[in-house]
């Protein structure tokens, strides 16, 4: 399964959480115009400005020991399987992971809170009356990894080339950044469009900075196997390509002692081993070779954590609550294709799922049926509209279906047979509407060839889930298949939109801002290498992003999103999975962690650190 936007396991981030309801009570930072220690969506922070650590982490917290993992999140060109440069900002090659811990960004963010960012390599920033120019003052300690100073300079380069030569999932929301330049050394001016979205600020803020120096006379969009210089806790240490890449942790990291990172970053060597599957990577772990793990299939999970390290007490194992947003999770339909640009034969598609079936059957009855892009948050439509949703949605009322102003499409539960009579019945009806027809057997697309379909996929993870899935849509004469390729072969094929059906996750947030052109935006629709896989292109969705992105307050936001919400979901452009609020981890117990996990985040493994006691005692220590 493809986890596009998700950050690296290492890092807590709240463009990364939420799934609360109501939010505590916050402190107001310094006045617009103002020198001010952090940002937020709506302008509200939880640290005062004085804090010393995130309430989260333990301070004490000792640096040492080796943290060995798998991928489990990508961003940017990362894949799961290989890596081939050290670039993960652009659209060519398959970054590798954990590159993002080599550089620093102006303000990073808090686990506790929704979209709050406070200073990193900004120690303050100065924003305009009219919110449309940011006055970014670096703190004088920052430096890269040679030693040379961070400047407003290598600030305004990385924004200005990241706008111009970045991965599509980085150019598409900054073409409202105006321009990015320096005054002096220690302030880079952000200049914004007058139709720039409420977070642009944050989304900027939160990009790495490069060295300028270091990227002279070099191709920023060529694949790279030299490790570029950054500033950030870690540097490469050493790398097999494709197979392994390691990090160490910088002795002299200049800002190891900032609030943001006390109590973080706590292990002196990072390495990441990469497996064609998962199968191989669990093995890897009961013999040792990965000390940390997540777990992301139920039947492993509740049927193989049995082995004898697990007896010992060598390896414990824990659910763990994830404070994060629902992903939206699910298989995409890419309705660039003509029979899949019908939404009644999407809507028929998506009726030949058997998730109680699934749950029960393949999943140890662990999951609920996610329904919503905002599951589980106040943003989920519910019902049918209310006043608020429906001045947003009347105006379009002849472009949308009448199905959006009734109640929220929610999935039919099944009779958990696995193959549904009434269902499939219900799923033929709509398809011959639609225009299909039948010859024998065999379902005929509206334009009388046979109609077949194709579920894409890099790995064989999710065959379980989707051969019952695939054997319904055969019950009704639909040719389909399930294709496992190569990682290469499948991340090609998803730049240039080429597949019928694939499985997606892409995580959630309470803040929902300019992100959502990426997956859902017309613009991105037609950008080879953008996140809008669906191929999602509407006028009123479009629109409604807009409303989401300039939303001033939660409530505004909510009722966009809430509106958002009712018209994807009436235009069938997925068939949405499954969801659970427990994250599953498994680790050799020579870690320890803080008393409290992040409210939004399980803070694993970003706020452990490694016991030396606990290892000495391991067996065979």
């Amino acid at each position: 399964m493809r986890h596009p936007s998700r950050r690296d396991a290492l890092k807590t981030s709240a463009a990364a959480a939420l799934a609360a309801t109501t939010l505590p009570a916050l402190a107001t930072p310094a006045a617009t115009g103002t020198e001010a220690y952090g940002m937020s969506s709506f302008g509200d922070l939880a640290e005062p400005a004085n804090f010393s650590h995130f309430n989260y982490v333990n301070p004490q917290a000792p640096k040492g020991g080796a943290l060995v993992i798998q991928l489990t999140n990508t961003t940017g060109n990362q894949a799961f399987d290989t890596f081939d440069t050290l670039n993960i900002y652009v659209f060519k090659g398959n970054g590798a992971a954990g590159m993002d811990t080599t550089f620093d960004t102006l303000m990073t963010g808090s686990a506790d809170e929704p979209d709050a960012l406070y200073g990193l390599l900004a120690q303050s920033v100065a924003i305009s009356a009219d919110k449309l120019t940011y006055r970014f003052r670096l703190d004088p300690r920052a430096r890269f990894h040679d030693g040379s100073k961070v400047t407003a300079g290598d600030v305004a380069f990385s924004l200005n080339i990241l706008k111009t030569q970045g991965h599509p999932a980085l150019r598409i929301p900054l073409d409202k950044m105006t321009g990015a330049r320096a005054e002096g050394d220690d302030i880079a001016v952000v200049t914004l469009d007058k139709a720039r979205s409420r977070d642009l600020h944050l989304f900027i803020a939160s990009l790495p900075i490069f060295s300028a120096k270091w990227w002279k006379g070099r191709d920023f969009q060529a694949s790279t196997l030299d490790a570029p210089l950054g500033s950030g806790p870690y540097k490469v240490r050493r790398f097999d390509t494709g197979r392994s890449i390691e990090f160490e942790l910088v002795a002299d990291y200049w800002g190891k002692d900032l609030p943001v990172n006390v109590g973080q970053n706590n292990f002196a060597v990072v390495r990441y081993e990469y497996f064609r599957d998962r199968t191989a990577a669990f093995e890897a772990f009961k013999a040792g070779s990965l000390n940390f793990r997540q777990e992301f299939t139920a039947k492993i999970w509740h049927t193989s954590y049995d082995f004898p390290a697990i007896a010992s007490g060598a390896v414990k194992h824990e659910a763990l609550h994830s404070g994060r947003p629902v992903p939206t999770q699910g298989w995409f339909f890419n309705t660039r294709h003509p029979v899949l640009g019908n939404r009644q034969v999407r809507e028929a598609i998506g009726l030949l799922f058997d998730f109680e079936w699934t749950d029960r059957t393949i999943m140890y009855s662990s999951y609920k049926r996610l329904v919503s892009l905002f599951q589980n948050s106040p943003m989920m439509a519910t019902g049918k509209p209310d006043a608020g949703e429906l001045a947003l949605l009347e105006p379009f009322r002849a472009k949308l279906d009448p199905a959006v102003f009734g109640e929220a499409y929610v999935p039919p539960v099944s009779d958990g047979s696995g193959s549904d009579r009434a269902l499939l019945q219900q799923a033929n009806n709509m398809l011959l509407n639609a225009g299909c027809t039948r010859r024998g057997a065999a379902l005929l697309d509206p334009q009388g060839a046979p109609l077949k379909l194709e579920f894409l996929d890099s790995s064989p993870a999710l065959q379980p889930h989707t051969e019952p899935f695939i054997a319904n849509l055969r019950r009704l004469g639909i040719d389909a298949t399930a294709r496992i390729v190569d990682v290469a072969q499948y991340q090609q094929r998803l730049n240039q939109f080429e597949f019928d059906i694939i499985a997606l996750a892409q995580s959630g947030t309470l803040t929902p801002g300019d992100s959502m052109r990426v997956q859902f935006g017309s613009q991105a629709a037609k950008t080879p290498g953008s996140q809008n896989y669906a191929g999602v292109a509407d006028v009123v969705l479009d629109h409604l992003i807009g409303r989401i992105a300039d939303a001033r307050d939660r409530a505004a936001l909510t009722v966009a999103a809430r509106a958002f919400d009712r018209v994807f979901r009436a235009g069938h452009y997925w068939v949405p999975m499954w969801y659970t609020d427990k994250l599953w981890f498994a680790w050799r117990n020579e870690f320890d962690r803080p008393a409290r996990q992040p409210k939004y985040d399980p803070g694993a493994p970003g706020t452990w650190w490694w016991d030396a006691k606990k290892a000495a005692a391991l067996p065979g220590k």
